[in-house]
């Protein structure tokens, strides 16, 4: 027996002293590479910034270490040195060299991310030997040669982005080997020859992106096999032949581009099956044929781009059924007649076939204006004096109603607000307050009226009329509807689409409402926002940046569905002129950069999101936790600590949105403008993830979310 325990007592001896040699070796490894700011004396490589250990002090993580040389080279890192390593995150540090074949040796690694650094060379073949890799990020860097075959040896890969760099070669057969990828992105790169057509193989996958390459060939057909994808990329490439009939089949599709290729054949009509389809361009190929009738079908539509094509025939009434267009393009066809006056001017235009049937009729409308212009000119100048003073009048007295019943006047205004009494107030924010008020005809509106002291200050009716002309031009379901506008002498107000809950922050601060606020309904806000912003930065030409986004600035109808409000400080970019502007925006909202420059750009709209949806998560601001995240504390912090305590912690669908919104949140309040996703990125990355939790939720904590790859 005494033997037995001396031999237990060894054998621990011995492995605790293996053990603390491997910890000493990993120090001696980090210290050795420089890259780690040892400036606190901290002698346990666990307390360095960006590293992580588990119990028995082993790193387990890596991730974005303070770097003190000069072109920092990914070889220095002694990688038999880190037998448990699970964790590499050395995106975004100005890496140069080549990927060392030593990178095999991490067997235990589960995510690797080197993107957007200045790596080169080729991928090493010994990628292969890492068995539990789930998560591989290569993208934006220089890298040059093949992808490897030895990629379909890992059979756990769920992420591959190699996108943006100088691939050429073809994409492996071996691919067909991942059956749990769900995101594939090899896009700007110089792959050549066709689309396996093991691609269909991957029934997991959700995200396809092969466009920017020399891909040639044909669609394969097996590509119908992909059930779950949503979103689909493959322009700008070499593809002929026809659009696949089966492309009806992919019933979970959200976003499909064709563009820029050699396709021809006709539209299919079994396009119309895509129900949930929201971006479709087909554009510059050499399509011919109708536009299917059954377009109109399409209900989610938001963005339809079929210019620089030989389509013909009319153009089919159904367009009208498509409501919530961000973009429609259908201009170098060979249209011939169609219902024009169902399209928004400025979004159509036909083929240069039919340019006659637009210029003749202006000629004609051009002679009748000029000839009433003369006799009104004539009549006027008899009256000039009694003309003048009463336009002078009238210009008082201006309403302008569009998109409405036109039956408004000023009055119906000023009787369904008692004079804007402060009893129909429903809300004063920086620019002026917000009115309830019920028309003779039983609509209800809202109204926001400038304070007074806005009334003839050039700078506040500059931000009016900003606000006026772009709300007037917007189509979207998650924006505010705008009825129309009064300036008067006395007053200046807009009339808008009335939403019954009231602001988001009310809710949010109120018991009772922020209890029926559930953690689906939460996400479902958040995601309607997004794609708002997605519309505004991405689908708006020239793009929008709103500049104040917070949950005041968000209102919610009778069913909880967000609305984003308030484009009184929005400006649109003008790509040659300067963005430098006073500084706007909302105390705790505001970007970091906008501190020291007033350069205001998408990125600015990015962060202000990210406080937003913490907040939503949280159910109060986040100020804490920002502070939190500013220091080296964060690992410490539990998720489930963080969300909303005045509902449920979500189940497990909720959980995954949930943890997705928040490792969003943390993407977009990067201090690095650069490095925020756009919210392109960010809308289609909501509308595309259905990945379980890898973890249970009670075990996430705030640093297994930050720097995750967006």
């Amino acid at each position: 027996m005494g033997v037995m325990i001396l031999v237990l007592l060894l054998c621990f001896e011995i492995s605790c002293s293996q053990q603390i040699n491997m910890i000493e070796e990993e120090k001696r490894a980090l210290l050795q590479t420089k890259w780690w700011d040892l400036s606190d004396n901290f002698s346990d490589p666990c307390d360095w910034k960006g590293m992580y250990c588990n119990e028995f002090g082993s790193v387990i993580e890596m991730s974005q270490p303070m770097i003190t040389p000069k072109d920092p080279r990914l070889a220095d890192l002694n990688f038999t040195a880190f037998p448990n390593l699970q964790h590499l995150g050395l995106h975004e540090m100005g890496l140069i060299g080549t990927i060392p074949t030593q990178i095999g040796l991490l067997h235990s690694l589960i995510s690797l991310n080197l993107s957007r650094n200045n790596l080169n060379g080729t991928i090493p073949t010994q990628i292969g030997a890492l068995p539990n890799l789930t998560y591989l990020d290569l993208s934006y860097n220089k890298i040059i040669g093949t992808i490897p075959t030895q990629i379909g040896l890992l059979h756990s890969l769920i992420s591959l982005n190699l996108s943006r760099n100088n691939l050429n070669g073809t994409i492996p057969t071996q691919i067909e080997a991942l059956p749990n990828l769900t995101y594939l992105d090899l896009s700007y790169n110089k792959i050549i020859g066709t689309i396996p057509t093991q691609i269909g193989l991957l029934h997991s996958l959700i995200s396809l992106n092969l466009s920017r390459n020399n891909l040639n060939g044909t669609i394969p057909p097996q590509i119908e096999a992909l059930a779950s994808l949503t979103y689909l990329d493959l322009s700008s490439n070499n593809i002929i032949g026809t659009i696949p009939t089966r492309i009806g089949l992919l019933h979970s599709l959200i976003s499909l581009d064709l563009s820029n290729n050699n396709l021809s054949g006709t539209i299919p009509p079994q396009i119309e099956a895509l129900a949930s389809l929201t971006y479709l361009d087909l554009s510059n190929n050499n399509i011919i044929g109708t536009i299917p009738t059954r377009i109109g079908l399409l209900h989610s539509l938001i963005s339809l781009d079929l210019s620089n094509n030989n389509l013909s025939g009319i153009i089919p009434s159904s367009i009208k059924d498509l409501q919530y267009h961000i973009h429609l393009n259908l201009s170098c066809n060979n249209f011939t007649d169609g219902d024009t006056e169902l399209l928004w001017p400025e979004k159509i235009h036909k083929g240069s076939n039919s340019l006659l049937t637009i210029i003749v009729p202006l000629i004609i409308f051009l002679v009748i204006i000029f000839v009433v212009g003369f006799i009104l000119f004539k009549s006027f100048k008899k009256n000039k004096k009694s003309i003048s003073e009463t336009r002078k009048a009238k210009n008082r007295d201006l309403l302008s109603i569009w998109n409405y019943d036109g039956k408004i006047a000023f009055e119906d205004i000023i009787d369904a607000t008692e004079d804007f009494d402060i009893k129909y107030c429903i809300g004063t924010g920086a620019y002026g307050s917000v009115y309830r008020a019920q028309l003779p005809s039983g609509k209800i509106v809202a109204l926001k009226k400038l304070h007074r002291r806005e009334y003839g200050n050039t700078s506040f009716a500059k931000s009016f009329h900003n606000e006026v002309k772009m709300l007037s031009e917007i189509r979207h379901r998650n924006i505010v509807k705008l009825y129309g506008f009064c300036l008067h002498h006395q007053c200046m107000f807009l009339i808008y689409e009335y939403m019954e809950r009231g602001s988001f922050f009310y809710v949010l601060n109120n018991d009772d409402d922020a209890k029926e606020l559930d953690w689906s309904k939460r996400v479902n806000a958040i995601k309607g926002i997004a794609n708002a912003l997605f519309y505004m930065h991405h689908g708006c030409a020239p793009p929008i940046i709103h500049r104040d986004i917070t949950s005041g600035n968000v209102l919610l109808n009778s069913n909880m569905d967000a609305f984003l409000s308030d484009f009184g400080t929005a400006r649109i970019i003008d790509p040659d002129a300067s963005n430098q502007t006073l500084l706007v925006g909302t105390y705790g909202y505001i970007a970091p950069e906008l501190a020291y420059t007033l350069v205001v750009t998408e990125k600015c709209d990015v962060y202000s999101f990210g406080v937003m949806t913490l907040e939503t998560i949280m159910g109060r601001h986040p100020g804490d936790l920002l502070l939190s995240l500013s220091k080296t504390c964060y690992e410490s912090i539990w998720l489930k600590d963080v969300v909303d305590p005045r509902i449920p912690l979500p189940s497990r669908k909720d959980a995954r949105d949930v943890t997705l919104l928040v490792a969003i949140a943390l993407a977009c309040l990067n201090p690095s403008p650069q490095s925020r996703p756009s919210m392109q990125l960010v809308s289609q990355r909501l509308s595309s993830s259905n990945l379980p939790l890898a973890i249970p939720f009670n075990n996430i904590a705030i640093h297994h979310l930050v720097n995750q790859d967006v």
